[in-house]
This record gives C-alpha cells, sequence and structure tokens, in this order.
C-alpha cells in the first residue's frame, strides 16, 4: 500500500492544492484582494486550457524522459508555486501560477501512471492506480481542514504555507520511495518498457480497440461529470432547493471519492476492467435518472453515483490500457485520455450554455448528462460482451513485455 498511498498524497499536491485551493480560497482572498468575477471566469478557463497542454506534452515528451525524475520535478515546482502563492497580490499574476500549476499537475498524473504499472504489483495496478487518482478526493477534504481550521486563525496566505508544507514532506516521502523501488528493481533485473513515436501513438489511438474506447469513455466522462458539477448548484438554485443540499452533495462526493478507490479497484482486479465499467456507469446513470426524476430527493444518491465513477475511473482506465500496453505506452495513451477528458469537459459545458440561453433552464442539460451516463453503461455492455466472447489473447505491437 506504500505506493499507492504515497502516489495518492502527490495528487493531493498537484491537483487538490494546485487546481482547488484557489476555488477554496478565494472568498477569504476576496477580502483583500481584487478578485472578480472575470479574474475567476479567465483562470478557469486557462487552467483547463494549460491541463490540456501538459497532457499533450506528455505524450510527447514523457517517453523520452525518466518518469521518477518527471515526478520529483513536478513536486518540486507545484510545491514551490504553493509557497509563493501565499506571498502574491497580484491577481494576475496568481492566474500565471495556477496556469502553470494545472500543466504540472497533468505531468504529474501521466508520470504516476507509468510509474505504478512499472514497479507495483501487477496483480494490484488497478487497485494501486485506482487509490492513487482517489488522492484528488482527499484533496478536497484536506482543502477543508485548512479552510476550518487554519484560514480563521492566521488568514488565507497561512492555507498556501500550510499546503506547501505537505507538498515538501510528500516530496521527501516520494524521493525515499522512488529510491526504494528502484533499488528492488534493479536486484530483479527489470528492464525498460517500449515507447511510441508521435505518429504510432496517434495511430494507435485510433485504430485499436483498447486504446479508443479508453479515450471515447473519457471523452464521455468529462462531457458529463464537468457538466454535472459546473452547474449543479446553479441547478439547485432555479429548483428553488436549500443552498444546504448542494453542500451537503458535495460532501458525499468527496466522502465518496476518499474510500471508492479502495474498492474499486479491489473489484476491477479481482473481477476485470469490463465488470467494473459495468458498475461504476450503472451506479453513475441509476443516480442520474433518479436525480432527473426527482432532484430534490435524489440529488445525494446521483452525488454518491458521481463519487464512486469520477475518482476511481482513471486507475480504471490505465490499469485497463496497462493489460495490453508497456508502462511507457500506457503513459501515453492516458495522455491522449485526460486531452479528450478536457475536450468533452468543454463541449459538455459549452452546449450546456446553449441549451440554457435558449430554454432558460437546465432540466434539459441534466437530461443530457443522465443521456451521456447511459451512453457510458451500454459501452461497458459492449466491452464487457466483446472480453466474454474473445478467447484469445490481443496481439498488439506495443504489448507489454513479460517479466
Amino acid at each position: 500500500m506504500r505506493i499507492p498511498i504515497t502516489f495518492g498524497f502527490n495528487q493531493v499536491i498537484s491537483h487538490g492544492f494546485g487546481i482547488f485551493l484557489f476555488a477554496a480560497l478565494v472568498p477569504t482572498m476576496q477580502g483583500s484582494l481584487d478578485i472578480t468575477s472575470w479574474h475567476l471566469a479567465l483562470a478557469g478557463a486557462l487552467t483547463q486550457v494549460s491541463y490540456l497542454i501538459g497532457a499533450m506534452l506528455l505524450g510527447v515528451i514523457g517517453p523520452r524522459l525518466d518518469s521518477g525524475r518527471l515526478l520529483l520535478i513536478t513536486g518540486i515546482l507545484t510545491t514551490s508555486l504553493l509557497f509563493t502563492m501565499a506571498w502574491l497580490d497580484n491577481t494576475t499574476v496568481m492566474i500565471f501560477v495556477l496556469t502553470v500549476m494545472a500543466a504540472s499537475a497533468a505531468i504529474s498524473w501521466g508520470s504516476i501512471v507509468e510509474l505504478v504499472t512499472r514497479y507495483g504489483r501487477a496483480d494490484r495496478t488497478a487497485t494501486n492506480l485506482s487509490i492513487a487518482s482517489s488522492g484528488t478526493a482527499w484533496g478536497y477534504s484536506v482543502n477543508g481542514l485548512i479552510i476550518l481550521l487554519i484560514v480563521p486563525l492566521l488568514g488565507w496566505r497561512s492555507g498556501w504555507m500550510a499546503a506547501s508544507v505537505l507538498g515538501l514532506i510528500t516530496l521527501v516521502v516520494t524521493f525515499r520511495l522512488l529510491k526504494s523501488v528502484r533499488s528492488q528493481s534493479q536486484d530483479q533485473d527489470i528492464d525498460v518498457t517500449f515507447a511510441m513515436g508521435t505518429r504510432q501513438l496517434f495511430k494507435t489511438v485510433l485504430r485499436e480497440r483498447t486504446a479508443f474506447l479508453a479515450c471515447l469513455i473519457l471523452l464521455l466522462v468529462g462531457a458529463s461529470t464537468i457538466t454535472f458539477t459546473t452547474w449543479l448548484n446553479t441547478y439547485l438554485a432555479e429548483l428553488s432547493l436549500p443552498p444546504a443540499l448542494g453542500g451537503y452533495t458535495w460532501g458525499i462526493i468527496g466522502v465518496t471519492g476518499m474510500i471508492a478507490g479502495f474498492f474499486v479497484g479491489k473489484l476491477a482486479d479481482n473481477k476485470g476492467p469490463s465488470v467494473t465499467l459495468l458498475v461504476i456507469f450503472g451506479i453513475f446513470a441509476l443516480g442520474l435518472l433518479a436525480f432527473t426524476y426527482r432532484p430534490e430527493q435524489f440529488v445525494m444518491l446521483a452525488g454518491f453515483g458521481y463519487g464512486m465513477m469520477y475518482f476511481p475511473i482513471w486507475g480504471i482506465i490505465a490499469g485497463w490500457i496497462s493489460k495490453q500496453y508497456s508502462s511507457k505506452a500506457t503513459m501515453q495513451i492516458n495522455g491522449i485520455g485526460m486531452v479528450t477528458f478536457g475536450l468533452g469537459g468543454a463541449l459538455g459545458n459549452v452546449l450546456a450554455g446553449m441549451i440554457y440561453d435558449a430554454t432558460g433552464s437546465l432540466s434539459n442539460v441534466y437530461l443530457l448528462i443522465c443521456g451521456l451516463a447511459v451512453v457510458l453503461f451500454v459501452l461497458a455492455m459492449y466491452i464487457f460482451l466483446h472480453e466474454r466472447q474473445s478467447n484469445k489473447p490481443r496481439s498488439d505491437s506495443f504489448l507489454q513485455p513479460e517479466i
């Protein structure tokens, strides 16, 4: 458990703090800084674009660099920038720093995928990756503790300092872990794994079933989940529901995400990724179906389904890819998947905005999200049936070599 927990805390630093801490601290920061809604919109747009650029950059340069060093470099960069945020007063500079941290977060996750696939136990790949990916949900909770326990006593700048201290501790632990696993891998005589050129990477994603379906799934997950969370509080307000209901729903999403990684990952390792995709997409779709029928009664059920699906899905998809490709190729394909996820989220939000402007209501938007969840379930059913009918292993040019 040392590998997934350590990498999970890297997710806390890169995603929980690097991407989400700013939004959590904005209400307290606005008391001393001139942060307008325009600044928030610009920060959201630029960090989204930066994350996509980071993911694409990873697919190109990742195979040429050592993933352990890449993870440490992104950790050092993010920790330094978190500390820097505590001393900034210029909102424009803050947005620039957030943009850099978003690209760093994408590269950090890609490095984690490669390292877990290479050094982790093969029979626990999905569990390890799902636990690591759930570190983002842990970050939500740590952000909450910072806001509740530190910021009221010492101010918002102390929140950034606390995040940087935890980042420094995580860096030290990560360095020691990498040193240990590399020493063990040398003793076991594990080789460097195969990587793909840029042209071969895109050809693989477009032509090979597992790579294509993985990226398609992440496109649909992005379109459904990002749109769901972006408009949730607005929709609840439209229905004249109490704001506390949205708060409880976000709490359920975070708590569910914290524990889902272990149980969903175990299911994937024991029963296979196709069964796991069926289960988590089924739960997600059922929650949304109930939510569209009776929003006031089932919004928290939809939040539970969201948490069960969104946080572990990154580990499940990466684990599924790693069964057929080397660790470097898995990192590259996962990088393209992150790009499709971001594109799906952008397209979903644009379409939601158009529907909202045309109808004046978000009910049709959530019907669309529900439809996307059903499509994900159908896609999982196709993968499940295809794998049941397949009796012999697939032969890919970048299959992970047996050790």
